[in-house]
């Protein structure tokens, strides 16, 4: 797992396409801004097991499809 620190305006970039900003941060609480091409599904991890529950876990056998985001 990679591990970033960013700041408020920051942003880190995966692959040509998807760009993932750091809108704001309250507390505990970080908002994030995700900038992908409409073919791409972007998810909350909970809203993506709840509709690919089969496909959760066979992601990655060996974190039990649990994935921590920067």
């Amino acid at each position: 797992m990679l591990v970033l620190s960013r700041k408020r305006g920051e942003k880190i970039q995966i692959a040509d396409n998807i760009t993932v900003m750091v809108v704001d941060v309250r507390g505990d609480k970080v908002r994030l801004g995700v900038e992908a091409p409409r073919k791409v599904s972007v998810h909350r991890r909970e809203v993506y097991d709840a509709i690919n529950p089969a496909g959760s876990a066979a992601s990655n056998p060996a974190d039990g499809g649990n994935r921590v985001s920067a």
